[in-house]
């Protein structure tokens, strides 16, 4: 079985390779997310599960990418978010 968990914590640090994101919340619940936002602006924000399958899916039902390549997905969603990369 996949860790999602461990998907997300993966995730999370690969987000910090883009210069414009921050980390801006996580919870460990059912399910477990994290809120990745662009630093520069209150609403250009998303929250990011991780599904049984390894898929990452926004809160509006967007797969991201998946856990074979989470730098992918990063910066996917960074794109999504009008980040820049580091």
């Amino acid at each position: 079985m996949l860790d999602t968990l461990s998907c997300l914590e993966r995730f999370a640090t690969a987000t910090r390779s883009h210069a414009d994101l921050s980390l801006s919340g996580v919870s460990l619940g059912d399910p477990a997310y994290v809120r990745v936002r662009n630093r520069f602006s209150e609403t250009l924000a998303e929250t990011v599960t991780c599904a049984p399958d390894g898929g990452f899916i926004t809160s509006w039902g967007y797969r991201l990418g998946s856990a074979d390549d989470v730098e992918a997905a990063a910066a996917r969603l960074a794109y999504l978010l009008a980040a820049m990369p580091a």
